[in-house]
């Protein structure tokens, strides 16, 4: 099996490599892609896996490969504020993606077939929320799950601004996929063994663009009760922040100005984020690759090949590291929001709520 792109030694290389095979084109997509481990998502014994261009399934557990999800998040054209569906939604991987990106303000569900999958979403989004430097970074929308099948939802559910569907559809099925969309509202889900982008222009008005040649599992067609009915799929209510709640948001953004503004009267030039460890960059071709893996096929697209072996090539990489001072790499970065909430005049128990109750 060959991934789209090379693997990486860990998550930011990965992201390296996807960036310079052109899947990850948004700094908006990029940022969150840094900032969720994809290893954290991953059982212990399978974690030496991650970071490889590769899909992963474990029994009902399932991740898509990178380049699919890079594919999905820059079609999906997400901004702050949106509502998003995610069918399939797994591992909660691409959710809490999303999430980083609609912020506070967003609407976040999932709809997953299996209830042990969900139960593992759960504990991931969790284990996000109490141990990563990446919540405090971001304003986050946190995604809520269901269990059930993705072709029974009510029909008196709330219209999306973007839905992803993470399961083959079938032709049968893409009207009802269709109107789960707002106006103005993108779908993406493969269609017919294509990576398909829908685009609602109007009530009755669809723009279509075929993305990637893919080939998933398709979806699981419902099971009927003994009555012969559907078992409706009721999604998570759209709630109301309580007012508790909009108080605790408002005063991390004000922090979090503050933070800026005094970076930026030290250094001129804003809030800087911890360089990141370079390594030594290598040539590498790029090229028309499938990933077979159980039922689900991946297609990378097809880049012109560079020759990558010249010696002109290699005579100039030999300079650039005989230039290059010896690596080291940087401190640990710092979560300036926790040690500036930590340091106000405020009681311990409120201090805790500002920070979610967070362990670091």
């Amino acid at each position: 099996m060959g991934g789209a792109v090379s693997a990486g030694e860990d998550n930011d290389e990965l992201i390296d490599n996807l960036k310079e095979a052109q899947y990850i084109r948004t700094e908006l997509v990029e940022q969150a892609f840094r900032a969720i481990d994809r290893a954290d998502y991953y059982l212990e014994e399978f974690k030496e896996n991650a970071y490889k261009d590769l899909a992963w399934k474990h029994g009902n557990i399932h991740l898509s490969a990178p380049c699919i999800y890079s594919e999905v998040m820059e079609a999906l054209d997400l901004q702050p504020g949106l509502s998003f569906l995610n069918l399939g939604s797994g591992t909660g991987y691409l959710s809490s993606m999303v999430g980083l990106i609609l912020g506070p303000f967003g609407v976040n569900h999932g709809v997953e077939l299996h209830s042990d999958v969900i139960e593992y979403a759960k504990q991931k989004l969790d284990f996000f929320i109490r141990t990563s430097d990446s919540f405090d970074k971001f304003d986050f929308c946190e995604p809520s799950f269901v269990t059930g099948n993705c072709l029974e939802i009510s029909p008196d559910c709330s219209q999306y601004d973007r839905v992803y569907c993470g399961a083959g559809v079938q032709k049968e099925h893409e009207e009802y996929m269709k109107n789960l969309l707002k106006v103005g509202g993108i779908l993406v889900m493969p269609l017919e063994e294509k990576l398909t982008k829908i685009t609602r222009t109007g009530p009755s008005a669809w723009e279509t663009k075929k993305i990637l040649a893919v080939s998933f599992a398709p979806l699981v067609q419902p099971c009927h009760s003994e009555s012969g009915k559907s078992r409706l799929v009721q999604l998570p209510p759209l709630a109301v922040r309580s007012l508790q709640d909009l108080a605790r948001i408002a005063i991390r953004g004000t922090i979090k100005k503050v933070i800026h503004q005094e970076a930026a009267s030290k250094n001129g030039n804003g809030l800087k984020s911890t360089p990141r460890f370079k390594r030594r960059r290598v040539r590498r071709r790029r090229m028309e690759t499938i990933v077979f893996l159980d039922k689900e096929v991946f297609a990378s697209r097809i880049s012109n090949p560079s020759d990558d072996n010249s010696c002109e090539d290699l005579e100039e990489e030999r300079r650039e590291e005989e230039k290059t001072p010896p690596e080291t790499k940087p401190d640990p970065p710092v979560n300036f929001l926790r040690q500036k909430v930590l340091s106000l005049p405020l009681p311990e128990p409120l201090k805790y709520y500002l920070l979610y109750y967070r362990e670091k």
